[in-house]
């Protein structure tokens, strides 16, 4: 790791996740290299290994911003001072997902390549704001659906963690996924991430 200050370090950190964001929403996974990466940064790629070392740190990196992003949305939900009826619940969580379609992309799509890859230490602090996400919803089902007893809202908790899984690829389809569809004469759901969260969490918190 370069000299220099914690601030500093962050910002280039910063930097280069939001290179690779850039990059993500045209092209695949599979296509972005770390050459890639440091043509749209300020960095070498010989540089970024200071701070990454491997595209799939650099994935995991932006995967964690955006669960941070997500739980900070939980939190604003779990310390209102409303008492949210259970459908503006639901559309309070349908929103928080639609607001964050790449961190729903990245799990749907390259959990293990960005697992795999990655040193322990940098997974387990992702694994730590993963785990936030879970105790966050945790306290806001325990707060807002009061009815529900432990195992109740445990296993919410874990079907929701697993609908969360599908929400992605079912909203967004390929062209090739188009195509195939329509070869096959399956009629493809129009939904967005919003429709499909609202319709699933409605199912799950009745």
């Amino acid at each position: 790791m370069p000299k220099g200050s914690p601030e500093l370090t962050a910002a280039r950190k910063e930097e280069i996740m939001d290179a690779c964001e850039q990059l993500y929403r045209n092209i695949s996974f599979k296509e972005i290299t770390l050459k890639e990466i440091g043509e749209v940064t300020s960095f070498t790629r010989t540089s970024i290994y200071n701070y990454f070392q491997t595209k799939e740190e650099i994935f995991l990196g932006l995967f964690q911003r955006e669960y941070e992003r997500w739980c900070k949305a939980l939190e604003d939900i779990l310390n209102s001072r409303e008492e949210p009826s259970r459908e503006q619940l639901v559309e309070r969580l349908a929103g928080t997902l639609a607001d964050r379609e790449l961190m729903l992309k990245l799990l749907a799509v390259n959990l293990y390549d960005m697992e795999e890859n990655s040193r322990m230490d940098r997974l387990v602090e992702f694994k730590k704001t993963y785990g936030r996400s879970v105790e966050l919803l945790e306290e806001i089902f325990a707060r807002f659906c009061p009815e529900w007893d432990d195992n109740t809202r445990h296993s919410i908790v874990i079907s929701s963690l697993q609908f969360f899984h599908g929400l992605y690829p079912y909203a967004h389809h390929t062209d090739k996924q188009e195509e195939a569809m329509k070869q096959a004469g399956v009629l493809p759901v129009q939904m967005t991430v919003r429709e499909f969260a609202l319709a699933g969490l409605s199912r799950l918190l009745a």
